[in-house]
């Protein structure tokens, strides 16, 4: 096969100016990586701070300083409800809640992260009324703030302990009192629960605000992790708990504090301690808690309901899987107003779909059907009986809205155009807003009634669609990829606008791979921009989703358990041999860069790859999973005392010796979720086995690796790499 082969040509990033090219005859502007990471230059509009309210048909938005009402019916503002520029120790603020009552306003400012999810805060309260504005505590920073369902306290979490504030009383009362930094947690998740399990608040409200059931961390007997912290003379250590695979959880017991008794009483969550409660939410009986229960495997969950008086339990459901369980979130079960069913999302059929349980009768009924996996559940209109979701029915790289009777009759889809759609509903579910997305499509936000007929379009982002145009954006397309293993792989692929068939292009990789995860969606991309800047330059840019993946039903999502990186391997591999076939891939540069999971399998790629790509960059990688955490690791791989070869087998660190091609390894040194802990001991084995390479590192910098001028210096780094290697 003769094929024209485009010379490798290394383009200097001082060069790479808002210059202009001939596409189809058509001016057309270079992209840069200013205009990708410093000039918001291809930025979409959307609506941010976003609240229905209890009416249903008014919602509230943060518009800078302020908080504004605004009717679904015309769009228009009907009043500002809050003006920080009013209040002197207010000069900004970072988000808001309102109370049920919607008569009091809780307002976030100097927000301080902590991880992922969890931060602390000043939280000050706004009676619309008075016009006041008062602070929840002056005796230091809050986590958690939120209102009783009257909207007359506010309880927070500070230094590991649960508070109450009483706003008519103006007292402030200390709930628990054995919280201790590293050693008792109350109200709050630990690390791994709220990485893992998503989610940062660890107390609820009852329904008659009467009680508050919370969890207790004893993390006492967790290993602690110790990361050097640089800037200053003497770099300090900042140690947190984090549970490694096989190694002791946090010991997670629930309680409910009685407003009226002022006791607190523990709930029966069984004989074993070695198990996780993912999540606790008030069934619509205030002195019923609902608790959902997963063992340490994560394949048998259990729904108890426990008295909030007595503390006694009894489980209402259960469900094993020879796997394990996924998705177990707020939206896993809702309670409905019989008082005696839920509508609980299950994969227990292979697909993932809605079904409502009756948990005294225990009689189960399918709400939804077919091979095809329901993505989220949106919620439940109880004046209807209509339940509103998103599924993959009609694709599994596209998601799109439906409404269907609590029967499973009078199924109707409400989104129309193909992509990914998705839907935020009022209150009341008579209006909600579409947000709709394809991969060459920028995002357009429009408001609908619940029958689905178009309101009024909130954000076009025309502006966006014609600076678009105006860089010669190269079209995506979609394909799917043979395998050996007789699978089809999902695939996007970008090609330059002056696609030449008979000549071979180099070909750009991203992966990230991961159980669970979906990157090949017909969706806005994050990362489009570079992507588009790549292929300006003369690369084809690619992506694959291997084995393991999500929107393709139970089989295939879990098709790597017990060995994460031996098929997702495999199928990367032979997706860029198959490019490499084609007429149109020079297979002798062939590029791939991930980053977290996709770190990991562009190390394996490197390293087992036997010289498939030309180049490799890998971002914050786990590089062994006896590294990773307890929750997400077990929870595909089991322990590694049960599975030793499952973790060694496909571990980068075992493989150095194997390295080809250039490697660029970049991490961040303050990383608190992959550690720089992987990254030390590949270098370490890559060193041994006498192994070039480059690295990046980044002092202080999470798993995110950005702030300041970070990602510009990120990006840059990286696409210099790609230039000179690829």
């Amino acid at each position: 096969m003769t094929v024209n082969r485009l010379p490798r040509t290394f383009y200097p990033l001082v060069l790479i100016l808002l210059i202009t090219s001939t596409t189809f005859g058509q001016e057309t502007k270079t992209i840069t990586l200013e205009d990708a990471f410093q000039n918001r230059t291809f930025a979409a509009e959307g609506l941010y701070g976003l609240r229905s309210m209890a009416d249903g048909v008014h919602y509230t938005v943060q518009n800078s300083s302020t908080i504004d009402k605004y009717s679904y019916k015309t769009g228009e503002q009907v009043e500002t409800l809050f003006d920080a520029a009013n209040f002197e120790e207010l000069p900004s603020f970072s988000d808001y809640h309102l109370n049920d009552l919607e008569t009091k306003i809780l307002i976030e400012t100097g927000v301080e992260s902590i991880y992922r999810h969890s931060y602390l805060a000043s939280y000050y309260v706004y009676d619309m009324e008075s016009k006041t504005l008062v602070p929840v505590s002056e005796k230091g920073k809050q986590q958690l703030g939120t209102f009783s369902p009257d909207g007359s306290q506010v309880a927070f979490v500070r230094e590991n302990n649960l508070y109450i504030r009483d706003l008519f009383e103006k007292e402030e009362k200390q709930i628990t009192f054995d919280g201790v930094r590293n050693e008792i947690i109350n109200g709050a998740p630990d690390w791994v629960y709220e990485e893992e399990f998503g989610f940062s608040q660890g107390f609820h409200w009852s329904p008659d605000g009467k009680k508050i059931a919370f969890y207790r961390f004893d993390e006492r007997r967790v290993r602690e992790f110790h990361m050097t912290m640089f800037g200053a003379l003497y770099p300090e250590s900042y140690n947190f708990k984090y549970p490694k695979a096989g190694e002791l959880n946090s010991l997670v017991t629930i309680h409910v504090y009685n407003q009226e008794t002022g006791k607190i009483t523990s709930m029966d969550v069984g004989e074993e301690t070695d198990q996780y409660i993912p999540r606790i939410k008030w069934t619509r009986d205030p002195v019923v808690l609902s608790i959902m229960r997963l063992n340490r495997l994560q394949n048998q969950l259990d729904i108890l309901h426990a008295d909030a008086g007595s503390g006694t339990s009894k489980v209402v459901y259960s469900e094993s899987n020879k796997h394990y369980i996924s998705e177990v979130s707020d939206n896993t079960i809702t309670y409905l107003p019989d008082g005696e069913s839920f509508i609980l999302n299950s994969e227990k059929d292979g697909y993932f779909h809605l079904y409502h349980y009756n948990f005294n009768s225990g009689q189960m009924e399918p709400i939804t059907t077919g091979d095809y996996d329901i993505s989220s559940f949106m919620g439940y209109d109880e004046k209807q009986q209509r339940l509103y979701y998103s599924s993959y029915e009609e694709s599994s790289i596209q998601r799109h809205i439906y409404s269907i009777k609590l029967d499973g009759t009078k199924k109707q889809k409400l989104s129309t155009q193909p992509g990914t759609n998705r839907a935020t509903f009022s209150t009341t579910f008579k209006y909600y807003i579409l947000n709709h997305s394809s991969a060459n499509t920028p995002p357009y936000i429009t408001l609908h009634n619940q029958k689905g007929k178009l309101i009024r379009v909130l954000k076009d982002n025309e502006k966006l669609k014609e600076t678009v145009k105006e860089y010669g954006y190269a079209k995506t397309e979609f394909m799917t990829l043979p395998t050996v293993s007789g699978e089809e792989l999902n695939a996007w692929i970008i090609k330059p606008n002056d696609f030449d068939p008979g000549k071979a292009y180099p070909l750009f990789i991203y992966v990230y791979g991961g159980p669970e995860s979906q990157s090949v969606t017909d969706s806005w991309g994050r990362r489009g921009a570079w992507f588009q800047m790549l292929v300006q330059q003369g690369y084809v840019v690619a992506c694959v989703d291997n084995r393991g993946t999500n929107g393709r039903g139970e089989a295939f999502r879990k098709a790597t358990y017990m060995k994460l990186g031996e098929l997702e391997t495999i199928d990367q591999l032979e997706a860029a041999q198959w490019f490499g076939s084609q007429d149109y891939i020079d297979e002798e540069r062939i590029g791939i860069f991930g980053w977290s999971y996709g770190g990991y399998m562009t190390s394996l790629c490197m390293t087992k790859g036997n010289g498939t790509f030309k180049m490799g960059i890998a971002v914050a990688p786990v590089t062994t999973w006896r590294y990773y955490d307890t929750v997400y690791t077990e929870r595909f791989m089991r322990t590694p005392q049960e599975n030793p070869e499952g973790y060694d087998d496909n571990s980068p660190i075992n493989f150095a010796d194997g390295l080809q091609g250039e490697f660029l390894l970049i991490h961040g040194s303050g990383d608190d979720n992959v550690h720089c802990q992987n990254s030390m001991d590949f270098v370490e084995a890559l060193v041994e086995a006498n192994k070039q390479f480059e690295m990046q590192f980044y002092p202080n910098k999470n798993h995110g690796i950005y702030g300041g001028n970070t990602s510009f210096h990120l990006y840059t780094r990286m696409t210099e790499f790609i230039l000179e290697n690829l």
